[in-house]
């Protein structure tokens, strides 16, 4: 079995280990058509409410996104977006006890966030879309995380797609940290998502799951998404069909043990008291190995 390296992630506040056991990273989608229905959360205050049910649930960080990049999803300006999240943002500073992390790829967003309680940026175009953004979260102290997309939401699952997913995801990600560390962010704020989803197939989201620990030889902590995600849908429905989001939790605990035994650090869900308990399981069995 894959055995998980351990590190420190530095935020302002507090560092979070990582590897010791599998952080659970709630998803909260302040958006009105991402792609699951029961992950919507465009009221503030209902956001606001269901950021604190995750937290006890037992989410370790809140992932909050004003920019759905569902496939398919057109692009929404800075202004919409800084309006969807920052009055979740306000109704939560300084209550959850929790890090909170913002999905977006735009500097102007990220800064609005930043100074609004934000203490890690999840950014789904590994920094291709804002060139500002690397620097603005250097000069913050933030933690970023990479991920690899191929192409755009509006096109990515139009094709064409990798030959080979993997070497497509490793220089992706080699050259998002080029861009990282350009800016001056130091090698221990940042970790790297392999973007399932973004830009694959379905035959390949499964390969990234069960290649996983390729990728951990990139050196940074590993932040894996499938939750509920159509490839889930596409391998239970059969036929060539896709079943719904709403059927999809038993295959996505399938999926976030996979990445767990193959060296995910955090894993991002939408149900987080259910995934809590499948990481905890998967953890055990990791922490069996180490002992034999």
């Amino acid at each position: 079995m894959f055995t998980r390296r351990r590190y420190g992630l530095p935020l302002p506040s507090r560092t979070l280990r990582l590897g010791e056991r599998t952080l659970i990273m709630g998803i909260l989608n302040v958006t009105p058509d991402s792609f699951y229905a029961g992950g919507r959360f465009p009221d503030a205050q209902l956001a606001i409410e269901r950021a604190f049910e995750l937290e006890k649930a037992g989410a370790d960080i809140i992932d909050i996104g004003g920019e759905s990049t569902r496939p398919g999803a057109d692009p929404i300006s800075a202004d919409g977006e800084i309006g969807r999240i920052l009055p979740v943002l306000e109704g939560l500073q300084g209550k959850l006890r929790i890090p909170i992390s913002l999905d977006t790829q735009k500097a102007a967003v990220a800064e609005v966030g930043l100074r609004n309680g934000v203490r890690i940026i999840n950014d789904v175009s590994g920094l291709r879309t804002d060139p500002l953004l690397a620097h603005l979260v250097k000069s913050r102290g933030a933690a970023l995380i990479l991920m690899h997309m191929r192409g755009a939401p509006r096109s990515m699952h139009k094709g064409p797609f990798a030959r080979d997913v993997i070497r497509d995801i490793v220089q992706g990600l080699r050259a998002s940290i080029g861009v990282a560390r350009r800016a001056g962010i130091a090698e221990s704020r940042l970790l790297l998502d392999p973007g399932i989803g973004f830009g694959k197939n379905y035959h390949q989201n499964f390969q990234i799951l069960a290649r996983l620990p390729e990728l951990a030889r990139l050196g940074y902590p590993l932040v894996v998404g499938p939750s509920r995600k159509a490839f889930i849908g596409w391998a239970l429905a059969g036929k060539g069909e896709v079943g719904p989001a709403e059927k999809r939790e038993w295959g996505t605990a399938a999926a976030i043990t996979a990445a767990i035994l193959n060296g995910a650090h955090i894993v991002r869900v939408h149900d987080v008291n259910e995934m809590k308990q499948v990481a905890h399981i998967a953890d055990s069995i990791i922490l069996a190995v180490r002992r034999t």
